[in-house]
């Protein structure tokens, strides 16, 4: 077994232009008051990080460790949701995913797809240079249109969608595994790995390279009405990043799953601030230490109704309340005693 790290905080959703959450400097005091000993970076943020300078630079990494440290946090991973989004983008969603892109790659699929692959090479590279080992990101979507089969799919669209898919990450799903890093996807609604059998899919058509891992959310899986207990039993040997999220799910006789086109705070899905919602994170924290787990245990927040200042500071100590120290030694240790052949034999009868 092995103790969850912790607590961290995703800094993607506290940029803002106002001080403390317009800079790193900022930011890093401000989560470490709060109680937090750990950030994930996210890499499309150039007021905290210049990936490409970063891919390229070990001193520029090393003295971004030390400034981060000088607030006694670490980096946990790096981020590249944004970009990974981008590796694969069905064209219905072109116009809205090309936010997500610099001014050039905008409305050429083509160089948005190129730059978003070197990004995330980048964020390889990048990690290598900052002794992280593992690192959070999106699959991208080619099916997800196709998610509710009407019209009906034609026999081998999946097959197809999956072995393109693959054909984009195999590259850099390599230069990680140069770089010693794991790719973590966080297995999220809008993405082709949205579940188990969508990552086993992807994890088959890869050739079970040893690089495809899971960020592990289970706020998605609320409003999937998936067991996000039983996950963990399945897959905890692939879980190398965790996302501590809450969500509820509330359908009643007029939304549900779909949730009516509505906005989130009127949707029977939504997520929620630590404690709010309905997850047992009691037994994740106990299955994820359980299985030894390596992970940080890293607040993401997104709610609808909590501010995020109020959810920060609740958030650490909700994670630092759940964190179990993994024992070392067994609870009838007291009452063992030396290995005795003889009297294992008379015990057994032989």
């Amino acid at each position: 077994m092995k103790t969850i790290k912790g607590p961290a905080v995703f800094l993607a959703q506290f940029m803002d232009d106002k001080a403390p959450f317009n800079s790193l400097d900022g930011l890093c005091k401000w989560a470490s008051d709060l109680g937090y000993k750990g950030i994930q970076i996210p890499t499309w943020e150039t007021r905290l990080i210049d990936l490409d300078k970063a891919a390229e630079s070990q001193t520029y990494c090393d003295e971004l460790k030390g400034q981060i440290a000088n607030y006694g946090l670490e980096i946990t991973e790096l981020s590249t949701h944004l970009q990974g989004q981008l590796v694969a983008v069905h064209p219905a969603y072109d116009l809205m995913f090309d936010n997500f892109a610099p001014d050039d790659c905008k409305n050429n699929p083509k160089k948005r797809t190129e730059w978003a692959v070197q990004q995330v090479k980048n964020a390889a590279t990048a990690s290598r240079r900052l002794g992280i080992n593992a690192h959070a990101t999106f699959s991208g979507a080619l099916l997800w249109h196709t998610m509710h089969p009407w019209p009906q799919r034609p026999p081998g669209l999946v097959e197809m969608g999956f072995e393109e898919l693959t054909k984009r990450w195999l590259p850099i799903l390599n230069h990680f595994d140069q770089e010693g890093v794991d790719v973590c996807y966080e297995i999220h609604p809008g993405e082709d790995l949205h579940d188990g059998i969508t990552f086993e899919r992807f994890l088959e058509a890869t050739g079970n390279h040893k690089r495809v891992n899971i960020l592990y959310d289970p706020s998605h899986f609320v409003l999937q009405q998936l067991d996000y207990i039983e996950y963990i039993d399945h897959y905890h040997e692939f879980i190398k990043s965790f996302h501590v999220k809450d969500s509820e799910f509330n359908p009643t006789g007029k939304k549900g799953a779909f949730g009516g086109y509505s906005d989130w705070v009127d949707r029977a899905g939504r997520y929620r601030s630590l404690g709010d919602g309905q997850i047992d994170f009691k037994t994740i924290f106990s299955k994820l230490t359980q299985y030894g787990c390596d992970v940080w245990a890293v607040m993401e927040w997104e709610c609808c109704i909590k501010s995020p200042e109020q959810g920060a500071r609740e958030g650490a100590k909700f994670i630092q309340d759940h964190i179990i120290e993994a024992t070392q030694k067994a609870f009838d240790d007291f009452a063992g005693a030396a290995i005795d052949k003889d009297q294992l034999k008379k015990i057994l009868g032989l």
